[in-house]
């Protein structure tokens, strides 16, 4: 599993696998992290907050939060705050596992927040639009 991590304003990208960290940089050799489970670095390298997901301490506005099915990317976010949307329609496409998923709209309403961006990495009930 891939983690982007920001660390003394440079982002990281780390890659976990079952007994080992490696630590990607685009512009350093790939060089290993020391060795820990997989199970332990995870918790670390998920809670640090990446330059590219949404802001974890961002104040919600009233409504009813739409929430990331399961981790993955956004690909592409098509509505736009103030915009008026209709139950099922599509908000935004997550990719996850290699696969495009639709988020759709739980209810007829107002979007009230876009929370997050176009390429933002979610995870499991992050939240990503809030709608009246």
């Amino acid at each position: 599993m891939k983690y982007k991590v920001t660390l003394n304003g440079k982002v990281y990208e780390v890659e976990v696998e079952a007994g080992k960290a490696i630590l990607m940089d685009e512009y350093e050799a790939l060089a290993p992290a020391p060795a820990v489970p997989a199970a332990a670095a995870a918790p670390v390298a998920a809670s640090a907050p990446s330059a590219e997901s949404a802001p974890a301490a961002a104040a919600l506005a009233a409504g009813e939060t739409v929430e990331s099915p399961m981790p993955g990317n956004i690909l592409s976010i098509n509505v736009k705050q103030g915009e008026q949307v209709k139950e099922g329609q599509v908000l935004a496409i997550l990719e996850a596992m290699k696969m495009e998923n639709e988020i759709p709209a739980p209810k007829d309403g107002t979007i009230v927040q876009v929370v997050t961006s176009k390429g933002a990495v979610v995870e499991t009930g992050s939240p990503l639009f809030v709608i009246a």
